[in-house]
């Protein structure tokens, strides 16, 4: 507990020494007379411009609140511009970490000096982050790499901010009146488990690797190699991409490449791998991605940084895929019984006041550009409306959230004019032509056909042991005979429902079986 108040106690003392109390009254009517009485009482220095303050206020309390203003640098449509390009900073320009420091982890964690491992290694970070900075570096075969080295310390920080952000929710949960609709603590249980799965340099090592096995065929996304033999928890080596920050706009125009079509085709990326893999990048500010400019891979994204990923469940990607859908069909009264399919509004909920209700937050949105939207309205409405009908906060589907204000933000960059319902629309119903229809059917056939495989043969079996579940009749009186016909009954049912699955699985397998061959 002491831990704890010396940590609020710290957050306190750096809030007032950058003067985000300042800030935060900026709104008042009479700002001047709140500045003054604020600076006289606190007697700090509140020269240096807003956004800078609250940059660097952000960067002393730690990674949890950097990556907190790495999302909020994305939602310029939300934030002042001058805050924004300030937060912009926490993307890939957090001071780094002694270069001597980051020598000694790569030595203790591979177990030689940088200068033994490599043909080359740059003292000089390319990028600094909240959790680890990059080194440039050379294999002695030649291939260029990067070196991603964690920060050290970072485990009891995050620990004591967690702590922390799990008293808060306590009390959000039973002094707000929505406290236990919004779920506040496990939201931040999720949010513990993914930072620290991101303090594991190897989970995020498997984590690239499986991202670039799933887009292996695609000519959307590049995602570096990982370079196995030089990989460690503190410690990883990857392949060095080439490109240009996806946030540098002009840079991009100048080397010829079309904005729209990659707005577009960063829209089909997130889709892709929500509804196609159910396994995402939940970390994709500009910081964490390029725009290639070899010529081979000219125009195509290249991702970086995969400590945090999500992952959805079938579950969650048919009721998420159903709910989309819906929504861009505008068929609010399906949008409404998919959310109480699902669990998400309680059972007793009237399908039509819910519709009703869906409608009027969304309908205003559609057939309008990025620039046309305000999104913070947006939320707001639906808050409301999800605070009147009890819907509750899925923690499962956070990640979802946040990387979605992220793809948004980012189209809202690249292209104000992009149609985000209109580009994700035939994507949806190509993937819901999949699942649902003949080409489901048979996809589904294959993945099952060989799990089933062994069960076919003991069927006899099965059906020997079901007619040996009769006992032979024994001189009772007549309610025996009453009950032995009953079991007979029972019998015959067995016997049907099995011949009915015998032949239903023999098919289904002889048919999975040609297709597959």
């Amino acid at each position: 507990m002491l831990l704890k108040f010396l940590r609020l106690l710290k957050i306190v003392r750096i809030a007032i020494h950058y003067g985000l109390d300042e800030i935060a009254i900026s709104s008042l009517r009479i700002p001047r007379i709140a500045k003054f009485i604020a600076v006289i009482i606190f007697w700090r220095d509140i020269s240096a411009p807003r956004g800078e303050r609250l940059r660097r206020a952000l960067e002393d309390l730690g990674p949890i609140f950097v990556k907190f203003g790495q999302v909020l640098s994305t939602r310029r449509d939300l934030l002042p511009m001058d805050i924004a390009n300030e937060l912009a900073k926490l993307q890939d320009r957090v001071p780094s970490f002694d270069t001597n420091v980051a020598i000694a982890q790569i030595t203790k964690s591979l177990g030689a000096h940088p200068d033994a491992l490599f043909l080359d290694f740059e003292r000089t970070p390319v990028a600094s982050a909240s959790i680890a900075q990059v080194h440039f570096a050379t294999l002695k075969n030649g291939r260029q790499v990067a070196v991603k080295v964690l920060r050290p310390g970072m485990k009891d920080t995050i620990d004591k901010d967690l702590a922390l952000m799990d008293v808060a929710a306590t009390y959000v949960e039973k002094l707000w009146a929505d406290g236990k609709r919004l779920k506040p603590k496990e939201v931040v249980a999720e949010f513990d488990k993914y930072l620290h799965d991101e303090l594991d340099l190897m989970r995020e090592a498997a984590n690239a690797s499986q991202l670039r096995r799933n887009f292996a065929n695609s000519d959307l996304l590049l995602v570096p190699e990982m370079m196995w033999d030089y990989c460690a928890s503190s410690v990883i080596v990857m392949e060095r991409m080439q490109g240009i920050p996806v946030s540098n706009t002009q840079a991009l125009l100048d080397a010829g490449v079309d904005l729209k079509k990659l707005a577009s085709d960063g829209v089909e990326i997130f889709f892709t791998q929500v509804f196609r893999d159910g396994f995402f990048h939940a970390d994709m500010h500009p910081g964490n991605i390029l725009v290639s400019t070899d010529p081979a891979t000219f125009g195509r994204y290249i991702a970086l940084d995969f400590g945090i990923v999500g992952t959805l469940t079938d579950f969650d990607k048919n009721y998420l895929s159903q709910n989309f859908l819906a929504f861009f069909q505008r068929d609010y009264k399906r949008v409404a019984e998919a959310h109480i399919e699902s669990g998400w509004a309680p059972k007793e909920t009237r399908v039509d006041e819910l519709e009703s209700a869906v409608r009027a937050c969304c309908e205003p949105i559609f057939d309008r550009s990025l620039k046309d939207i305000s999104f913070g309205q947006v939320l707001l409405r639906l808050f409301q409306t999800s605070r009147r009908f009890n819907v509750e906060v899925q923690p499962q589907l956070v990640l979802l959230q946040k990387t979605l204000l992220n793809i948004e933000g980012l189209g809202r960059q690249l292209d104000p004019d992009l149609d985000l319902w209109k580009t994700a629309k035939p994507y949806l119903e190509n993937w819901m032509a999949e699942q649902v229809g003949w080409r489901g059917l048979i996809d589904q056939l294959k993945v099952e056909a060989p799990r089933f495989n062994h069960i076919f043969p003991q069927l006899p079996r099965l059906l020997h042991q079901a007619l040996n579940r009769v006992e032979p009749p024994q001189p009772v009186d007549l309610r025996f005979v009453q009950d032995l016909l009953a079991e007979q009954k029972r019998t015959n049912r067995l016997l049907s429902i099995l011949m009915y699955f015998g032949g239903g699985m023999l098919f289904g397998i002889l048919l999975a079986q040609i297709l597959m061959y």
